[in-house]
């Protein structure tokens, strides 16, 4: 189910949009103000933001552009600021959608579907495991602040890896799914060496990897969740 929390300090408004989201596919949660949703956000992962731009106790373009500098969540803010300027500043800060009120409840419904399916179709290309990001569209990779540059063919076998996390996969198969250029015979020491120099860059101890497991006669895994 995905998760959506609506920031809005009018009762009524939240409530109304929270009834024309509420499905058996969409959990809503509202809440008045950012120190809530802040804690909210602590407790629970949402898949969107319906953020308010004005809120009793701060600005929702601020909270966006602190939000923006860990985060890639979807955000659609709603607002009565409709002028072009205003918009235009919110969708450069980040914000992924931008309705102006009043507002029909069927749009900003198409629009929440909308981000949802984009959001889901990004996943496959940027996991946050731990201190880790790994956005594989931009191949932007980071251990905690400190990005990480990965070669293409660390790249391959990182993406096959997390994608696959808890599954151990055999080292032919690695190989056949990471060297793909058409090459008739790759010698299984370059999976070795890949492999350790993906755990020199990622792991915090490579002799004792956390993450990037042997599985000896059999493969690698990328443990956990």
């Amino acid at each position: 189910m995905n998760r959506v929390l609506i920031i809005e300090d009018d009762t009524a408004l939240g409530q109304g949009i929270c009834l024309a989201l509420q499905s058996e596919a969409l959990g809503v949660t509202v809440c008045r103000t950012l120190s809530e949703a802040k804690k909210l956000q602590e407790e629970e992962l949402f898949d969107l933001l319906l953020l308010d731009v004005n809120l009793p106790d701060g600005n929702g373009m601020e909270y966006l552009t602190e939000l923006r500098t860990g985060s890639r969540v979807p955000v659609i803010l709603l607002t009565a600021n409709d002028l072009e300027t205003d918009i235009v500043a919110g969708l450069e800060l980040g914000a992924d959608d931008y309705i102006t009120k009043p507002f029909s409840l069927a749009v900003l419904r198409a629009r929440v579907n909308t981000q949802l399916r984009k959001a889901s179709e990004r996943k496959r290309d940027f996991v946050e495991i731990d201190r880790y990001r790994f956005d594989f569209e931009r191949m932007e990779f980071y251990k905690g602040e400190q990005e990480v540059v990965l070669s293409k063919t660390e790249q391959k076998l990182l993406r096959t890896l997390v994608v696959n996390r808890g599954i151990t996969l055999r080292r032919n198969d690695l190989i056949d799914r990471i060297w793909t250029d058409g090459a008739e015979y790759v010698d299984e020491n370059a999976l070795s060496v890949a492999v350790k120099r993906l755990r020199d860059k990622l792991e915090d101890t490579p002799a004792k990897p956390k993450y990037l497991k042997t599985v000896y006669g059999i493969g690698y895994t990328w443990e956990g969740k």
